[in-house]
């Protein structure tokens, strides 16, 4: 009796309050697990992406394997698709043919600058005609976006008109200044920063006394950091494999990557292997840029997020 008298007495278990109406049911596992179902890939994508890659990635390649070979391996039906022992003979003969050091130098330089530049300004320029409010704004606008039209071989005589005026002919900053700022690029960043700049982090910034420089640089920076790194990519890109300007602005005796490749392979047949071995040259930075500015975009997306 004492042990039973001291025996835990069960408790009833508790009520549970039925659910209020329009309230929505919790899933089971069941549920979750549909719900958290991803889709995979078919063997059908994978071939299609597979297809893709190989065919953008051999031209490339075939660059790697005519810089390797000679000239008259390359003129063999078929020619050969594996790499040749003569790479580093042909980049000798690159080197003899063209002053391609000074060449990268300056195409480093002339890119660059024009890439910060070009970035920095249509930023700015962006940022003031998708947020700020001036009398001529849509004008301005209008005009800039219709320079686009206009041919760019039609401004080659009175820029160089004005470059020899200003004693600057066969200088760098002849294919500098002209490149430093780009129509498409104030329309691309004033597009990017309407979609993904709200007003009321202005407004916010505003009513915290922050000047139009601290919002700027502190609020618009962020945010637009993957559309500054898009467009300097593509600006990076433009800059590098520009031709008809240089040619024009500079001479052989101080040029860029693209008017030294136009000396190599001289004579009465082209030597093919040292061309494509200079191409490879002048490649390699553009696959430097390209691998940092990718890692720039993803970054700068995460990092240039709102949250709500």
């Amino acid at each position: 009796m004492t042990a039973l008298a001291n025996a835990p007495v069960p408790s009833a278990p508790p009520v549970q309050a039925p659910p209020e109406a329009g309230t929505p049911k919790r899933p089971g596992a069941r549920g979750r697990s549909r719900a958290g179902r991803t889709m995979k890939a078919g063997w059908l994508a994978y071939a299609v992406l597979s297809v893709a890659v190989l065919v953008s990635a051999f031209p490339f390649y075939w660059t790697i394997v005519a810089a390797s070979r000679s000239n008259a391996d390359l003129a063999q039906v078929p020619p050969s698709l594996l790499p040749g022992p003569n790479l580093m003979s042909n980049f000798q003969a690159v080197m003899e043919e063209a002053d391609i050091g000074l060449a990268l130098l300056n195409s480093l330089i002339v890119s660059g600058s024009i890439t910060v530049g070009t970035v920095l300004c249509c930023t700015l320029a962006g940022f003031a005609f998708a947020k700020l409010r001036f009398r001529g704004r849509g004008a301005l606008l209008a005009l800039t976006v219709g320079t686009m039209m206009i041919p760019p071989q039609l401004g080659v005589i009175p820029l160089f008109m004005v470059i020899a005026k200003l004693e600057w002919v066969n200088q760098l900053q002849s294919v500098i200044l002209p490149g430093l700022v780009s129509a498409f690029g104030v329309f691309f960043m004033r597009q990017f920063l309407v979609q993904t700049l709200p007003d009321e982090l202005i407004e916010a910034a505003r009513v915290d006394g922050a000047s139009s420089a601290r919002i700027f640089w502190s609020i618009v920076v962020p945010i637009a950091r993957p559309g500054m790194a898009v467009l300097g990519l593509l600006t990076f890109m433009a800059a590098w494999n520009d031709f008809f300007w240089p040619i024009v602005a500079l001479s052989s005796q101080n040029p860029t990557v693209q008017v030294a490749l136009r000396q190599l392979g001289g004579g009465y047949v082209q030597d093919q292997s040292v061309i494509m071995a200079g191409t490879l040259l002048g490649t390699l930075p553009v696959l430097l840029v390209f691998g940092l500015l990718g890692r720039q975009i993803v970054g700068g997306i995460m990092q240039g997020a709102v949250k709500g």
